[in-house]
């Protein structure tokens, strides 16, 4: 078990760093000292407590990377809840479906993404709660009985001395909470009631709660039928928290730019967690990822570390360094050794600065570097290393830093965890396999999936095929799992998409797969109906993308499947019926 309790970290933080810049939202100017941020969660706490919500109860968070998503969070493990964090890119139909799946009471979320869900169809949710500005955007409602009914008619006959008045003209939906007492007003008036004007930092004092017990469900994947929860207790998020403080990734008076999604482990764990724990300041970035945009972020808030995903770093690759390596009016200065290394540093000095220049190590994860970037980099001396991680170990299993970072590796296991390579081949390749204080306690009520994700004796398995060396560097040669990655680290599993393109018209089995960071659909058509309505090869192919656009519809943006290319005949499978989709993963040709 982890020592450091991550309640207690919290609470030290705020208390140690008062007065300290602690958080804001890029494009405002208000900037939050943790001072600010204890009476915000001191006030979300009063929420939680007059919506009747009582220890390890779910509260559902969904919105755009925030100060008040931030404060929300910490708010709710404070208080002993369980927080549900909710990627915001998910369908309505699948918020809805995570919302009951979990037993939500609560939700905090984003104004519009507010718009488009219905309370009505989230059975066990009381209230939902603006993370704007924390305003109430709903409260349950239940139909009355017949008791009550003919209870208010006779109290509404009496109060109005009105013999004619009808049953129908008495509500029959009366709400489960009132929201008079969750309003902004109320709770205000409630904490000057409590504190007088004198709430000071010796006031900060949190109830306990084990680092065994659970700290938040995260969902890997919000379609229904393949949604799964990570049960992640609090000593693996104490455990990512107390790397990221021994290794003074974090430390007072850091500062990071946040733009991955807070709702993803990744960001969640180090963007916000480790540098709240640490004192530091972060700036949360919560605007759709455009680099020039993001790049003036950097340059404003100048990061001391960078936590990024590699699609960000291979675009502003290829857009700022690619065309000066292939200007023929330029690359034969490469070919002489003292001018080429001229040009080397002074592409590196003009990266460095492009990302605020005053950062240590770039922490790249969440998916493979493209191996040109990660071997240019490595040519100019470029300060970054690259992790590994999963969900279901909140997520560091593996890191080094950059100037002990192996080429082509994703760093060492870390103390606090152990890896081993289950079966491995001839060439020592086989699935990787973990345990340790990261890894999570199962998936919330799926103890089938539970049980298929850990090995006999207890390992988690990755469903990541590799090798380790003798110091402990992880080198990943592919992926076992079907699983694909967004370009912000989101979870894609191919077979939900598959199962959508395969309810399309004229579609008999499909086949999802990536290419270049695009989603790519492989489709063999029904041929029997193609025969039956005698369609030409261009009405097939119009079809398909007409089945594409619709299936698009039905899902998130970084889900969107980018192609469909029709193929000749059906796909090889196994005894049991299933694609062998390592046929298929060399050529994607038709």
């Amino acid at each position: 078990m982890i020592q450091s309790n991550l309640i207690r970290l919290f609470e030290d933080s705020i208390r140690m760093n008062w007065d300290r810049p602690a958080m804001s939202d890029y494009g405002h100017a208000r900037v939050y000292t943790y001072g600010d941020v204890a009476e915000r969660i001191e006030k979300i706490h009063l929420i939680l407590r007059q919506a009747g919500i009582e220890k390890n109860d779910r509260v559902a968070l969904i919105g755009k990377n925030s100060s008040n998503w931030a404060m929300t969070y910490v708010a709710t493990v404070t208080y002993g809840a369980i927080v549900v964090p909710i990627l915001q890119d998910f369908k309505p139909g699948d918020v809805t479906h995570i919302v009951n799946h979990s037993e939500s009471k609560l939700i905090f979320a984003g104004d519009p993404l507010w718009e488009q869900l219905d309370i009505h169809a989230m059975k066990g949710l009381m209230a939902a709660i603006s993370v704007n500005d924390f305003s109430v955007l709903a409260v349950q409602t239940r139909q009355q009985t017949k008791e009550e009914l003919k209870a208010a008619l006779k109290q509404a006959k009496k109060e109005q001395d009105n013999k004619d008045l009808e049953a129908e003209d008495v509500a029959e939906e009366i709400p489960i909470i009132d929201a008079s007492i969750l309003s902004p007003d109320t709770i205000d008036q409630l904490f000057e009631e409590k504190y007088q004007g004198n709430f000071h930092r010796d006031l900060v004092r949190y109830d306990y709660k084990d680092n065994s017990e659970i700290a938040s469900i995260n969902y890997t994947s919000g379609t229904t039928g393949f949604s799964k929860g990570v049960v992640t207790p609090l000593n693996a998020l104490a455990g990512n928290v107390s790397f990221g403080l021994s290794t003074k990734i974090a430390f007072p008076g850091s500062r990071f730019v946040c733009f991955l999604p807070l709702a993803h482990a990744y960001g969640c764990a180090f963007d916000f967690l480790s540098n709240f724990c640490a004192g530091g300041y972060t700036c949360y970035y919560g605007r759709p990822l455009a680099a020039q945009i993001l790049l003036r972020a950097f340059a404003e808030v100048k990061p001391t570390t960078i936590f990024t995903v590699p699609l960000i770093i291979e675009k502003i690759y290829k857009k700022m360094i690619q065309p000066l390596l292939e200007d023929p009016t330029k690359s034969w200065v490469l070919s002489v050794p003292l001018m080429k290394d001229a040009v080397l540093m002074t592409i590196r000095k003009r990266l460095v600065k492009a990302f605020g220049g005053e950062f240590t190590q770039m922490i790249i994860g969440g998916a493979a570097l493209n191996a040109d970037v990660e071997a240019f980099f490595h040519k100019i001396k470029f300060p970054f290393t690259v992790g590994y991680g999963m969900t279901e170990c909140a997520p560091l299993i593996s890191f080094a830093p950059y100037n002990e970072f192996i080429p082509n590796s994703c760093g060492r296991v870390l103390p606090l965890m152990q890896a081993r390579i289950a079966n491995p081949n001839e060439q020592g390749v086989g699935e990787i396999e973990v345990t340790g204080e990261n890894v999570m306690r199962g998936y919330y009520k799926n103890e089938e999936a539970t049980a298929l994700t850990f090995s006999e004796d207890g390992w988690l398995k990755t469903g990541d095929l590799g090798v380790i060396d003798e110091n402990g560097n992880i080198f990943i040669k592919g992926r076992n799992k079907t699983m694909l990655l967004g370009p912000s680290g989101q979870n894609i599993y191919p077979e939900e998409l598959e199962d959508k393109l395969n309810n399309m018209p004229y579609v008999l089995e499909s086949l999802v797969m990536q290419r270049e960071d695009k989603i790519v659909a492989l489709v063999y058509p029904d041929m029997e109906a193609v025969d039956a309505n005698k369609m030409t090869q261009e009405q097939i192919r119009q079809r398909m993308e007409q089945n594409r656009k619709l299936v698009n519809a039905q899902l998130a943006a970084y889900e969107q499947i980018h192609e469909i290319r029709i193929y000749p005949h059906e796909f090889e499978k196994t005894p049991k019926k299933s694609i062998k989709r390592y046929l298929y993963n060399a050529n994607m040709g038709e």
